[in-house]
């Protein structure tokens, strides 16, 4: 296979949604019929002792939720599949949304039950934003939920997307008896023999065979509702899927495994091959047609390995071929290095990779070398892949180590953790007090947990409560007698001042005072 070959044949998607709407579960199906586990484990069982391959890290597995995006990848019907499963969890969204930055499209899961909720939408508006063609798996028919045109027309009206739906479900809850594909032209029976799980459509579109189901109130509803599909729909377009105007929508249950392979193999039919990068320079690099290696670290995890302190930088490949042995180069220091260690993923599971391409994530160890957001080019030429999002936090703590004689881990600890990009590092001017800075409350919980458990550090958290947290154009027209009890000046982990400003009305008195001190926020 040549290198264009092999580009070809990746696809690489994230797998958001609200939390519980069931996209681990789904994750961990892929994974089963991509042969690359043997057994999917269920995020809350936890009496069997089987988790989520995905949910890798131990707060995780408590918790039954995801805090931190995993990688994994296995090979299913010709194609290199790499899946990024993404926290659902508001507080993390930061991690979720430099996560869609590595993707080439996206698979939104929707809860039958409670339709779109709030963090689906976020999420959505960041893929719409960048583009990115998404797919809806609906999921849950297994148990009582909306209506599916109810459902269909929630997709359109909140998110603003036209929809297609590629199968349709004949009953549901109790009564759900399986699916009418409509793309492969055949129904897919929910809870029967396998030999027996497909039965025939004919020209009509109606039940090929004598069946049982035919006679029953949920087939002839399942046939109208598809008639009016046909008749008032959207029309499929391929070209549609790939601008992300049209959303193709598959109904199913991931938890019994109904509808999931259907849909996996139909996506990887539409789903886009690896797409172009833009560059800071505002030139476009094309993954087929720029023959050297380029990529851009969107990730950086700490102790993945607890045994071995490690730390890994997540890089996406643009363009061209990963060799181990390589020299590579980090743009944002000139400075070149020879990779001699580098993996690929299944969660928490690696093993060494010689090769790669683009399209792949791939896995550097990291001594503190690199940061979220950096280009690393194996050319000679460098240039930069386009900024990274980075959150305002709103909500501040200050953090000091309970043991005064831990303080060395103390800070080893918060550093790393700081360069993973979920918590935000700030220091007081003279006392040089540490600050920790967050979008959601359950950043901070989280970041206690691993203090404790992965650096032996019990840490003393003191609430500050809201702040509104502004960085400042014009560092050098600042004066530090400019902090008060209403507008806290510090300094952020690149040394820049911030102002914590108390409330809104604070920050507006102090706009008011000195008018030509210019601040601005992140995202």
């Amino acid at each position: 296979m040549t290198i264009k070959e092999d580009i070809q044949s990746r696809r690489t998607f994230a797998i958001i949604s609200h939390p519980d709407a069931g996209k681990t579960t789904i994750t961990e199906k892929m994974l089963y019929f991509g042969g690359a586990i043997r057994d999917a484990g269920t995020v809350k069982g936890k009496k069997t002792g089987k988790f989520a391959t995905s949910d890798w890290m131990e707060i995780e597995k408590q918790r039954g939720i995801s805090v931190t995006s995993s990688v994994m990848q296995f090979d299913f019907n010709d194609c290199r599949v790499n899946i990024l499963d993404t926290p659902g969890h508001q507080d993390f969204s930061e991690d979720t949304y430099r996560t869609l930055m590595a993707v080439d499209s996206a698979v939104m899961v929707v809860d039958a039950a409670k339709g779109i909720e709030t963090q689906t939408l976020k999420l959505f508006k960041v893929c719409r934003m960048r583009g990115i063609p998404i797919f809806t798996f609906i999921n849950k028919l297994d148990r009582q939920g909306k209506e599916p045109l109810e459902l269909m027309e929630e997709l359109e009206e909140v998110l603003g997307i036209q929809s297609y739906a590629m199968n349709w479900p004949i009953g549901m809850g109790k009564e759900f008896m399986g699916i009418y594909d409509r793309y492969n032209k055949r129904i897919e029976q929910f809870r029967t023999d396998e030999e027996a799980r497909f039965l025939p459509i004919d020209e009509e579109g109606e039940l090929a065979i004598a069946h049982p189901m035919k006679e029953t109130s949920y087939y002839t509803q399942a046939m109208d509702d598809i008639m009016l599909l046909n008749e008032a729909g959207n029309e499929f377009s391929e070209e549609k899927i790939r601008r992300g105007e049209l959303t193709p929508v598959f109904f199913g249950s991931a938890l019994t495994n109904f509808g999931v392979q259907t849909f996996l193999e139909t996506y990887l039919q539409f789903a886009p091959m690896p797409q172009p990068r833009l560059t800071q320079e505002e030139t476009i690099v094309d993954p087929v047609d720029t023959p050297e290696f380029s990529g851009f670290i969107f990730k950086i995890q700490a102790n993945m390995n607890p045994a071995h302190r490690d730390r890994i930088a997540f890089v996406r490949i643009v363009s061209g071929e990963f060799e181990r042995g390589m020299n590579m180069t980090l743009a944002r220091t000139g400075k070149s290095f020879k990779v001699t260690q580098s993996t690929q993923f299944l969660a928490d599971d690696r093993e060494t990779v010689d090769k790669a391409v683009a399209g792949d994530i791939i896995g550097l160890y990291d001594t503190g070398t690199y940061q979220i957001g950096d280009t690393v080019v194996g050319g000679k030429k460098t240039f930069k892949f386009e900024a990274l999002p980075q959150f305002t936090p709103e909500i501040f703590m200050k953090v000091t180590a309970k043991n005064v004689m831990k303080s060395k881990h103390f800070h080893k600890g918060i550093l790393q953790l700081v360069q993973e990009g979920a918590i935000q590092y700030y220091k007081t001017l003279h006392t040089e007090e540490v600050i920790l800075g967050a979008v959601g409350q359950l950043q901070f919980e989280v970041f206690e947990h691993r203090m404790k458990n992965e650096y032996n550090v019990e840490v003393r958290m003191e609430p500050m409560g809201n702040k509104i947290a502004r960085w400042i154009e014009n560092e050098e027209d600042v004066k530090e007698s400019m902090t008060s009890a209403r507008s806290m000046l510090v300094r952020d982990r690149y040394d820049q001042y911030v102002f914590l400003f108390e409330n809104e009305f604070a920050m507006r008195w102090f706009s008011d005072k000195n008018e030509h001190i210019k601040l601005y926020s992140l995202l």
